[in-house]
């Protein structure tokens, strides 16, 4: 494992989120990962912050043709085509989601009572890839127009942002976390 992937563990991973462009932030990385290594999205999270204005919903919503065509040259990020649309299509759909709603951390939270799952995992093999939680929230977020949040994709933006505490019980992130409520 990487330094940056161990960081991401000990210090990120499974910590309550509560800011609309960390949620943003997330959708994307998730999104991004699609059939790639979570350690191919983190090595190249800066990358993404750069070329996704740090992240800023409503200048990403402002992208343009000639926007992907030169993002599709950079190679500090994945360079596919549906997924760097996506991201532009889905920063439309959060300023959508917050005139209506308010708030994408309050609408993400609400799938699961706005407080943390805390599971008790002993092995890695016990910890599903989705939930009920997750499909609610994929269905939900596709009828909204959203893009590249299937189940899977979803149940591991939940894990990230703490929606979900999925450490092990053994694992010393797992009461940290649990502590973070």
């Amino acid at each position: 494992m990487s330094e940056a992937y161990l960081r991401y563990h000990d210090e990120e991973w499974g910590v309550p989120v509560h800011d609309d462009r960390k949620q943003f932030e997330f959708l994307i990385l998730e999104g991004a990962q699609a059939g790639l290594s979570w350690s191919t999205i983190l090595h190249k999270r800066d990358g993404y912050r750069e070329a996704f204005a740090g992240f800023d919903v409503e200048r990403v919503a402002r992208f343009d043709k000639r926007r992907v065509e030169k993002l599709m040259q950079f190679p500090g990020i994945v360079r596919n085509r549906l997924k760097i649309e996506s991201t532009i299509s889905n920063a439309k759909a959060v300023l959508k989601l917050q005139d209506e709603l308010g708030s994408l951390d309050r609408y993400l939270w609400s799938f699961v009572g706005h407080e943390p799952v805390v599971n008790r995992w002993n092995e890695m093999k016990q910890v599903p890839a989705t939930s009920a939680e997750s499909d609610a929230l994929s269905k939900d977020l596709r009828k909204r127009g959203f893009k590249f949040v299937g189940s899977t994709i979803i149940y591991a933006h939940m894990q990230a942002t703490g929606m979900v505490n999925d450490h092990l019980v053994g694992c010393f992130r797992h009461k940290a976390c649990r502590q973070l409520r």
